[in-house]
């Protein structure tokens, strides 16, 4: 456990912690590490879920299944991301399957160790870092539905784009996406993304190679979303 100490100061779980409490807070929750093969189920749509997972190495992947066999996207983490802190305080059957996207070892906590109250500086830190976790997890879903509205295609791929740009601090970024699945996370039809992103390219706004990308004139891309 304790090699995996200085990747969880920096998750937003564990922010704020020195090893020596993170070491002992671990402890108390019977925190355990797990490995998954790629594919394995960690959470599985219309199963409910009492804990909290932190990926270790790897990634993983989160995705609501729809009708037809088909799945919407919902996130992808790689090492740091925190999941189930949002699912796990809930009573409801969770809504989406959680599958490991590459081999990977994962931080696994159950939640109501995770909601322990205590009286030490540690412990409190860490609920103030649930409550910032999940309070974040909401903007961003709000942000996702803000896209989705949309009406045309080339505002959903520019809004998408460009909070990418935003998110890695940079013009020049990879995507967690192939094309299959980035049109299932804009809710459109491949071959009208590829045609889009191939126009975009020829317009001079942008430069891609499969899931990188380069924003030439994000201006230009802001103006197509109002």
């Amino acid at each position: 456990m304790e090699k995996y100490l200085p990747l969880l100061q920096t998750t937003s779980l564990f922010a704020g912690l020195e090893c020596d409490a993170l070491h002992a807070l671990l402890g108390e929750m019977n925190a355990v590490v797990r490995s998954y093969g790629r594919g394995e189920m960690l959470v599985t749509a219309g199963h409910s879920t009492r804990r909290v997972g932190v990926v270790l190495s790897g990634s993983i992947e989160a995705y609501h299944p729809a009708p037809g066999g088909s799945r919407i996207p919902i996130t992808h983490m790689g090492p740091g991301g925190v999941f189930g802190d949002v699912l796990g305080g809930s009573s409801l059957a969770s809504p989406v399957t959680v599958v490991a996207a590459a081999p990977c070892e994962v931080l696994l906590l159950p939640y109501e160790k995770l909601l322990q109250p205590g009286s030490d500086p540690a412990r409190q830190q860490l609920l103030q870092n649930l409550v910032r976790t999940i309070s974040d997890k909401y903007f961003l879903l709000s942000r996702r539905v803000d896209l989705l509205v949309l009406k045309s295609l080339r505002a959903k791929v520019c809004a998408y784009l460009l909070s990418e740009a935003e998110l890695h601090h940079s013009l020049t970024f990879t995507i967690p996406y192939y094309r299959l699945q980035l049109a299932d996370y804009l809710n459109c039809d491949r071959s009208a993304l590829s045609r889009e992103l191939s126009q975009m390219q020829r317009e001079g706004l942008l430069d891609t190679y499969r899931s990188s990308f380069k924003l030439m004139d994000p201006e230009a891309l802001k103006r197509m979303i109002q």
